[in-house]
């Protein structure tokens, strides 16, 4: 009766990676599991759920029966609880089930990198416009219902006198904090006295991901 039962079961393997870009979008990801059933389990009887919180997946198998995948929906959170759920028929006898891990993996979902430069083109009149040169930088968030930015300021992008002096004529005018939805841009405005400018703008924010962000801004004509 021992042997019996040891061939009984279902070896369940996920194949999940470990983590994923997030996705402020389409907020979609792959669940995918390998199984090998043993002798006594019905051919083709093996059924496959993702199981996150109170969310149930079904995975759809190869031809085989042996590969499952399928598609997570999630938004605006920086991951998600995995486990799976198998249900077979043994031949002649009950349906069995089991989950697997005993708890939940972990899939990490990782913040994408915010705006990394900002060009903005000032070809035109030598004359600066009222309230000197503008630009906007965007940023778009995906691991949070809602980001705060802060504060926000711009440094120089080296020390040296050249560029010290470049940095000065670039002001953040957006007022703080700026709160930004989850897939949503927010948009900081800058100005710059300078028809040629550039600078460093260092955000803070309450992303734990990125708690500090540097932005190269350039004012400068084509």
């Amino acid at each position: 009766m021992a042997t019996a039962l040891s061939a009984c079961d279902v070896q369940v393997h996920d194949a999940t990676p470990d983590q994923y870009p997030a996705n402020y979008g389409v907020g979609m990801y792959e669940i995918k599991a390998t199984v090998v059933p043993d002798s006594m389990v019905t051919p083709g009887s093996v059924t496959l759920f993702g199981l996150s919180g109170k969310q149930r997946i079904e995975l759809v198998a190869n031809r085989a029966g042996t590969e499952f995948h399928g598609m997570y929906a999630v938004r605006c959170q920086p991951s998600f609880p995995l486990q799976l759920k198998a249900i077979w028929r043994l031949q002649g006898l009950a349906t069995k089930e089991k989950v697997v891990p005993d708890q939940p993996r972990e899939i990490k979902l990782i913040e994408p990198e915010p705006t990394p430069t900002l060009v903005v083109d000032t070809t035109g009149s030598n004359k600066p416009p009222k309230g000197g040169w503008t630009g906007t930088v965007k940023y778009t968030f995906a691991t949070q219902a809602e980001t705060q930015i802060t504060g926000a300021r711009i440094d120089p992008t080296s020390q040296d006198a050249v560029d010290v002096n470049s940095a000065k004529a670039i002001a953040v005018t957006t007022p703080f904090p700026v709160d930004a939805q989850c897939g949503v841009p927010a948009e900081l405005t800058l100005t710059s006295s300078s028809q040629s400018a550039h600078g460093n703008l260092v955000i803070d924010t309450n992303l734990p991901k990125y708690p500090h962000w540097t932005t190269r801004v350039e004012f400068a004509p084509k």
